[in-house]
């Protein structure tokens, strides 16, 4: 896909999923042989539900229906969220991954796996759990000492509330 038609795209989407209460976090468009496929990634602080995605699809395709933006030819439009194990860009992305286990590679070469207790302009705030029954460790590191993270899933993981009620 073109830079323009992806700006084009974006320019083009972007009012419409931000009313909705979402944010545009990708657009990418496939062709497979004669088959395009355009992938349209929404996310919130809150995230979103399959009723706000269902929304967002139909006033996206609706939009691109009266409009030359994907061209001549059939296409399949496909929107969802950003998956269990999303890489992080944005900083909002640090803010709603708060409380979860991430893994950075470091712009030294350096990986990190480490819990992000707290987000801000700077950078983060990290728990780095222990080794071998040593305790936890904070750690504070700032965005331009990351070169990529992904958030990572956790099957065994107590929540907040779980852990309160323990106590």
């Amino acid at each position: 896909m073109s830079t323009t038609q992806s700006e084009r795209l974006r320019e083009l989407l972007e009012p419409l999923v931000s009313s909705q209460g979402l944010d545009l976090e990708e657009i990418a468009v496939d062709s497979v042989g004669r088959k395009r496929v355009l992938r349209v990634v929404v996310d919130s602080d809150n995230g979103a539900d399959l009723d706000q995605i269902a929304d967002v699809s139909r006033a996206l395709s609706a939009k691109l229906d009266e409009t030359d933006a994907m061209g001549e030819g059939e296409y399949t439009l496909e929107v969802g969220t950003p998956g269990a194990e999303r890489l992080l860009k944005e900083h909002r992305h640090y803010v709603r991954a708060t409380g979860r286990l991430v893994k950075f590679q470091l712009t030294d070469g350096d990986e990190l796996v480490a819990r992000i207790l707290e987000a801000d302009d700077e950078g983060l705030d990290l728990e780095v759990p222990g080794v071998k029954g040593r305790r936890p460790t904070a750690r504070r590191l700032a965005y331009p000492d990351v070169d990529k993270a992904r958030v990572q899933v956790e099957f065994n993981r107590k929540d907040k509330n779980e852990k309160e009620e323990e106590a």
